[in-house]
């Protein structure tokens, strides 16, 4: 299951966050710095970035920067709820990049503020189920599936089949409820009436200064910006505080090179294994 924005993010990107974070040590009052780029695949980077600053009592305050078309909807709601949890504790500002999108904007909403470019890409506030359907292929080369299940419905999403009636009223019906925890969320957070996120949650996407107008950021501004709102909302006397990183761990390349060979693998098994995702 996806929040995402134009791709099916599960054959895009696997492993983009992999990997346990460290961090550079300070004993002055410092900002924390947590990116959130590329496909939201996987939580559990970014929650132990959250934790570690949650905890840190040199850190006073908590910028994310995302920079995502959004993502698993597990995951994505995952970070969200460990924002909201740190919010609770000391500021948290969400900045959004060039792209904020879905499951972007689903973890941006956990922060207590939201600083977006006016020309930034966000809402996208839909989620989508994808299928090959590759039956005509199939019967050209003579393939076909002998299938043993335990259930009518445990072979759902087959490449070797269109969906039944029932299967698509099933499916839709799982669209429709996690779109409603979407809708809910963004209701309670943004402080909006669920009934005026309704009508603009069909998965369009907005620039950051129509965002604003909706009510679904607070400010127009650069990341320079959100670092000087989280310094101002933890009582910090300087709009340039000293920001604490996670600590490079000199493998850039060969993650990148890591994760296109996942991109290629995940190609060959996507079929097999449909993902919903916020697009």
């Amino acid at each position: 299951m996806f929040f995402g924005f134009g791709i099916t993010f599960f054959v895009a990107n696997m492993g983009s966050q992999a990997g346990k974070s460290h961090f550079l040590v300070t004993d002055n009052d410092s900002v924390g710095i947590v990116e959130l780029k590329g496909i939201i695949s996987d939580a559990e980077p970014a929650l132990d970035q959250l934790l570690q600053f949650r905890l840190s009592k040199s850190v006073k305050a908590v910028v994310v920067r995302i920079d995502s078309p959004g993502g698993a909807v597990g995951a994505s709601q995952e970070i969200f709820s460990e924002i909201v949890r740190l919010n609770k504790v000391k500021p948290v500002v969400a900045s959004m990049g060039s792209v904020a999108a879905s499951g972007g904007f689903y973890a941006a909403i956990g922060a207590g503020k939201i600083v977006a470019s006016p020309g930034t890409l966000t809402g996208s506030m839909g989620v989508i189920f994808k299928f090959p359907n590759l039956e005509e292929i199939f019967q050209k080369i003579g393939y076909r599936d002998e299938v043993i299940k335990s259930g009518k419905l445990k072979d759902i999403g087959s490449p070797s089949r269109p969906l039944t009636d029932e299967e698509r009223e099933l499916l839709q019906g799982l669209l429709d409820e996690v779109h409603e925890q979407f809708i809910r969320d963004i209701a309670q957070s943004r402080n909006l009436p669920e009934e005026d996120v309704r009508k603009v949650a069909d998965g369009r996407v907005f620039s950051g200064e129509t965002a604003k107008n909706l009510g679904l950021i607070d400010q127009l501004g650069n990341f320079n910006d959100a670092v000087s709102l989280a310094a101002k909302l933890a009582g910090m006397e300087t709009e340039t505080p000293t920001l604490v990183y996670p600590e490079d761990d000199g493998l850039s390349f060969f993650k990148m090179l890591a994760e296109q060979n996942a991109s290629s693998l995940l190609r060959g098994i996507v079929s097999r294994n449909p993902i919903l995702s916020f697009e």
